[in-house]
């Protein structure tokens, strides 16, 4: 943004949004890590958790897949193994080489030239790929050695050989990649999605063979907290690990008895995740796991963790954007996320809400009403003020939703009710949500 025209700005507090939108998605962001539920987790098994005898103790990070030290190293941390094989990356093996046989290459001028770079090294691309030795098709499809050779373009094999044994200048030095080592190589490396699709239709995907698609290293999965690794109680949902975590707060549990200094630890951290838990199960979020990636999330889901996480981040004085929080949200947990927006209010924070649910806009202390119709017959501010104020604001129609029977006492009894309808591209016609913010 270019820099505002103004001379002086005073009294701007920090702001945050909770937008709805995921950011850039990953399977490494999870429920847990936006609400921080696995930093919490971390620290319980390293601190309090069952270590098998002769092993020493574990940091934090060491039970987190995303670290170095705690990523299982077979697949790095993802928990699944993706692969291919002969018949993904030659789904037609009655072609050529020629003929595009090993279909994951690329199409346009790089698979040209690995083929050029086959027919220089002495492989013949005019017989069918089955009829090749297997010992040639191995190499053509696994092999992790990249040599770079001299290519002449347009060449057929016999006029290359010819060159070869000439020794004529090339077209140019190619350097030949085998088809597994590029298939993995783009999947991992490629910022293009279109490039991702296509190259992960050669690839077959699977759980780890070492962590069992658990994603840590065997160390830190062998520390236990009430009989579970830390894989194991991350795919519990919300519910049931509050239910699991609540015995250790209350003293019920006589797990650390004898040890006064872990139970010291256990109350501390059950005190925090379960504060935490109270807020997310009250927003009706109980079914997902700590484990859940965030990809899969609707965006109301992840708005709601994001407000969950600003509930318990103790920060004041900061302005909240939130961009329609009611949006998937069951009519009858409006209250809870009402009580959520008031604990923030409450910490000493001002809240600024984009919203259309009736029962969310006549809690606002403050209302900005836009109208009064969508499109090019909208954006103008109607009202600003009160919700009181906004009743005598005829133009509006957010007014008849939210004073309705004030609406039809000022109709009087033989009035029709009046109704605006939109055309949908469906030919019919449906009441318009009200335009209330």
């Amino acid at each position: 943004m270019e820099v505002p025209e103004v001379d002086e700005i005073e009294g701007l507090p920090p702001a945050v949004a909770l937008q709805q939108q995921r950011g850039s998605p990953t399977t490494r962001s999870s429920v847990g890590s936006v609400t921080t539920l696995s930093n919490l987790l971390r620290m319980l098994y390293s601190r309090a958790g069952d270590y098998p005898r002769n092993q020493p103790l574990l940091y934090a990070e060491s039970f987190s897949p995303n670290t170095p030290g705690g990523a299982c190293p077979n697949c790095h941390g993802i928990g699944r193994v993706h692969e291919v094989s002969e018949r993904t990356l030659v789904p037609d093996d009655k072609r050529t080489i020629r003929e595009r046989a090993v279909a994951a290459w690329p199409t346009a001028w790089q698979g040209q030239n690995l083929r050029d770079i086959l027919v220089t090294l002495g492989y013949d691309v005019d017989k069918p790929w089955r009829e090749l030795p297997k010992q040639d098709r191995n190499w053509i499809l696994f092999t992790e050695e990249q040599p770079t050779v001299p290519v002449y373009a347009g060449y057929t094999p016999a006029e290359t050989r010819r060159a070869l044994k000439r020794k004529e200048e090339p077209s140019y030095q190619g350097t030949f990649t085998g088809a597994r080592k590029y298939v993995l190589q783009t999947f991992a490396t490629t910022q293009s999605a279109m490039m991702k699709r296509r190259v992960a239709q050669f690839l077959t995907s699977a759980d780890c063979s070492i962590c069992k698609g658990k994603r840590l290293r065997p160390e830190p999965l062998s520390v236990t907290f009430a009989g579970m690794d830390i894989a194991e109680i991350s795919r519990l949902p919300l519910m049931k690990l509050d239910q699991l975590l609540k015995p250790y707060l209350h003293g019920e549990s006589k797990a650390y008895d004898g040890h006064p200094e872990k139970a010291l630890v256990v109350q501390r951290i059950m005190e925090e995740m379960l504060a935490r838990l109270d807020v997310l199960l009250d927003l009706g979020l109980g079914y997902l796991t700590p484990e859940r990636s965030t990809p899969t999330l609707s965006p109301g889901e992840l708005q709601r963790l994001r407000l969950a996480t600003q509930v318990r981040s103790n920060l004041f004085g900061v302005v909240y954007v939130l961009d329609e929080p009611s949006a998937g949200l069951h009519p009858a947990d409006t209250e809870a996320l009402l009580r959520a927006l008031h604990r923030l209010k409450a910490s000493g924070n001002s809240l600024f809400v984009v919203e259309h649910e009736l029962d969310i806009v006549r809690c606002a202390d403050w209302i900005v009403d836009v109208g009064p119709d969508a499109g090019e017959q909208g954006g103008e501010v109607l009202y600003c003020g009160t919700l009181s104020g906004l009743e005598k604001v005829r133009r509006s129609h957010t007014r008849r939703y939210l004073f309705p029977q004030k609406e039809k006492a000022a109709r009087g009894p033989d009035q029709a009710s009046p109704r605006r309808l939109v055309e949908t591209s469906g030919g019919h016609s449906q009441q318009p949500r009200p335009l209330g913010r």
